[in-house]
């Protein structure tokens, strides 16, 4: 088999397609491509193709990345030339890379494990005070800790979240819309939601906001800083 990795977006046609869906309308392009797709054994095949890591419906993305197999080899700007040709409005390969073998016969980590960074950027209205707003996130800021008693229907937990955010989250205007940038670290033990940020902004430290209102994009994913297409 043949392994590909491809730099993707998520745009705001699509925003609010589920990630299931989203993988669903790649597949299709792949068929309509009459690409040599690989297909998992058993009784249930499957088209081999990984994501580094599932958006929530209503987030978009600059920079997804999927790794995919190809049972014969392609050229990659072909593969990337006929799959563009094939997906709607909204969700465009910008490259491809053939997943490069090691001599020794030591494989990739799968996406999932690579990826250990991820760039947001969050628009809203702002709903009060500018001023109130610089404050906030501010005082988020300059805490060396902060724990945020997740409650989910299926278990409560307590999570540190400042060992996730690597850099003070920066605030500042975009046209009439408030603008906040975060750069979140992923482990392969936990992280943090960018919304989840939001929500303690707003409701723990009187960030002027309605966290629904939010429009979020991940702008990158890194492993080991780099762009993750880049390190294969």
């Amino acid at each position: 088999m043949y392994k590909y990795r491809a730099e993707i977006t998520k745009g705001e046609e699509v925003r609010y397609i589920s990630h299931l869906d989203y993988a669903g309308v790649i597949q299709r392009a792949i068929c309509r491509a009459h690409l040599p797709a690989a297909y998992s054994e058993g009784f249930n095949p499957h088209m081999k193709m990984a994501f580094a890591s599932a958006l929530a419906m209503g987030v978009t993305s600059d920079k997804e990345y999927m790794d995919f197999e190809m049972a014969r080899p392609l050229n990659a700007q072909e593969v990337m030339d006929r799959l563009n040709a094939h997906l709607p409005q909204g969700v465009r390969i910008l490259r491809i890379k053939p997943v490069r073998e090691f001599k020794n016969k030591k494989k990739h980590k799968s996406l999932m494990a690579e990826v250990d960074l991820a760039d947001y950027e969050l628009f809203m209205p702002l709903e009060g005070d500018w001023d109130k707003a610089v404050e906030s996130v501010q005082e988020f800021n300059q805490l060396k800790e902060y724990v945020y008693h997740r409650v989910t229907p299926k278990k409560v937990r307590d999570i540190e979240i400042k060992q996730y955010i690597k850099d003070p989250v920066k605030i500042s205007m975009s046209g009439d819309r408030l603008k906040l940038e975060m750069s979140i670290i992923i482990t392969q033990t936990g992280t943090i939601k960018s919304s989840d940020i939001l929500k303690i902004l707003a409701e723990e430290f009187g960030l002027p906001i309605n966290p629904v209102r939010a429009l979020i994009n991940r702008k990158a994913m890194y492993g080991e800083g780099k762009a993750l297409i880049d390190l294969v």
